[in-house]
């Protein structure tokens, strides 16, 4: 089977999901491939088709075990027509748990038919120097491996004589979902210290959810539309970003302690 275009679709505040999509296509080896980047606000909300003889592959942050939230209703403006689709989630190092199952759900519910998937890890939202969890990833062996997955990929597609000879992929996961509760949450953001801040708006232009904003000489957050991506606080050129907060701290501070052993991707195809 041949495809038209090969189209990478995202939501990644930090980066990381982008790197692995892109060496992903490196290995799928197309000539021509599409960036659909569904990171940031978008001022037009309409659809973006994909038709049955494109190739998509869309890839997603893990929050608490499942599909980052914010990044549902970025991704549903996608509309397949029996496309098929590889799906990937990236995780910080402790666990993807139902996510991977959810965007599979998801991607049939939007039309396509997920021929492949896997699982990858990147630096944790909440990882520092002081505090590191899975720093730096997706590393150099990570991205070997993206491209490694490209190529299994490609060959599974080279070996269809039409999409409808695809099997769908089989991947790990619960159903229900594992359940997520973010209430605990909801008044907790990254803050800005002001003594250090210069007012640049770097943060301002990262923020995935437009909650950030320069007023009277002044960054504001809103709270409530602050997901905890971390954008601004790695992105910052001063380091004036930060969650402070006694209850995130002790949370992380226990999944560091209790996952800092390496995990590796996982690929089905």
């Amino acid at each position: 089977m041949n495809f038209q275009a090969l189209k990478l679709a995202y939501f990644s505040p930090t980066g990381t999901t982008r790197k692995v999509l892109q060496s992903i296509a490196e290995g799928i080896g197309a000539e021509n491939v599409e960036h659909i980047d569904l990171t940031l606000p978008q001022s037009d909300d309409g659809s973006i088709t994909a038709k049955s003889d494109e190739l998509v592959v869309m890839g997603v942050p893990v929050y608490e075990g499942r599909v980052a939230r914010a990044a549902i209703p970025r991704l549903e403006r996608l509309k397949g027509d029996k496309t098929p689709a590889v799906i990937v989630v990236m995780y910080g190092n402790r666990d993807f748990e139902d996510a991977l199952i959810e965007l599979s759900d998801l991607s049939k519910e939007w039309g396509f038919l997920p021929i492949a998937g896997g699982a990858f890890i990147g630096e944790h939202s909440f990882a520092s120097e002081d505090k590191p969890l899975a720093n730096g990833r997706p590393d150099a062996e990570d991205l070997g491996k993206a491209k490694a997955f490209g190529a299994q990929i490609r060959a599974k597609i080279d070996g269809l004589e039409a999409v409808d000879d695809a099997a769908l992929v089989e991947v790990p996961g619960n159903k229900p979902y594992i359940f997520r509760d973010r209430s605990a949450w909801e008044h907790i953001a990254a803050s800005t210290i002001e003594e250090t801040c210069t007012l640049c708006g770097d943060c301002v232009d990262m923020c995935p959810m437009g909650a950030i904003t320069i007023e009277d000489d002044a960054v504001k957050t809103d709270n409530m539309a602050c997901i905890l991506c971390c954008a601004c606080i790695k992105g910052c050129p001063v380091n004036a970003r930060e969650v402070n907060n006694p209850d995130i701290a002790k949370i992380f501070g226990w999944v560091c302690k209790h996952y800092q052993e390496r995990r590796e991707p996982q690929s089905f195809v």
